[in-house]
């Protein structure tokens, strides 16, 4: 096991005595993305609580769909579990994360499986691109380039331009199709193979679509309504791909998808998500 993780650490949890199935965790300013911590992150957190309540090692994450109801802040939060059904390969699990204290934050259901009999195909495509030593990083902004607002995500992790284009350069707008190479600085890796959790963290990274198709500029943020998470094959190479496109905006509300891959071509998760969006004066 590979030890020393920040994100393995920080999203650990531990059960809260006289409480059935009822976790506690801490989270930390580290991963403000900008102002709270981000999405993909705290909805590790309570996937981490699902685990432990179900038990049932056999059984992997399958898929997560969470609704963000509140703001969850840094600091110390409460899960409360409920196992729906315990099945012999596949169960059902619901969570609600919030801050202690606070009545609302996060819920979510999820879906865990153990393998079984079928078939396997794989229609998506994976967009050729550069690989990540080619690719430019976000980390690389020219001087005078300035962001309005600080994202302590991004120093725990790195993001590299493979399809688009970095907002420092001017481009005339088209599409919302964009691609990222995405790696943690200190990877969450566990026997070889990515925490899964890392995983589904590095799905919550759609609102660059939207700002792909808009262009150059900023003065908005995008606060995740939800996030679905579809996970398949394990990760074990340092970078993962994102390929990321926003399909309907409008309403003041965005419909986006990314899928992820590892560098050999593996289709490693589906995410969907609908954000909406508010203004900075």
């Amino acid at each position: 096991m590979t030890t020393g993780s920040r994100f393995l650490d920080q999203t650990q949890v531990h059960a809260l005595g006289g409480r059935a199935d009822t976790y506690g965790a801490s989270l930390t300013d580290d991963w403000n993305c900008p102002i709270v911590p981000h999405g993909g992150v705290v909805t590790a957190v309570a996937l981490r609580a699902m685990a432990a309540a179900l038990d049932h090692p056999d059984q992997r994450l399958r898929s997560v769909t969470a609704t963000f109801v509140a703001a969850v802040k840094p600091g110390d939060v409460e899960i409360e579990v409920e196992v729906w059904r315990r099945g012999r390969s596949i169960s059902q699990v619901s969570a609600s994360l919030h801050n202690t204290g606070e009545p609302e934050g996060l819920r979510c259901t999820a879906v865990f499986g153990a393998e079984r009999r079928g078939f396997e195909f794989t229609e998506l495509e994976m967009p050729t691109v550069p690989p990540p030593e080619e690719s430019p990083s976000w980390a690389d902004a020219p001087k005078g380039f300035e962001r309005q607002m600080v994202f302590n995500f991004w120093e725990q992790a790195e993001s590299r331009m493979a399809l688009g284009h970095l907002p420092w350069i001017s481009y005339e707008p088209s599409t919302s199709n964009r691609a990222n190479w995405f790696r943690f600085n200190e990877p969450p890796i566990v026997d070889g193979k990515w925490d899964p959790l890392g995983v589904v963290a590095l799905c919550d990274t759609m609102p660059g679509a939207v700002a792909e198709k808009l262009g150059s500029g900023s003065g908005w943020l995008p606060p995740s309504a939800d996030l679905t998470v579809h996970l398949f094959g394990d990760a074990t190479s340092e970078w993962i791909l994102g390929h990321n496109r926003a399909h309907h905006v409008g309403d003041g509300y965005a419909s986006a998808e990314t899928v992820l891959w590892d560098p050999a071509g593996h289709v490693l998760a589906f995410a969907t998500q609908v954000m909406f969006f508010t203004f900075i004066d």
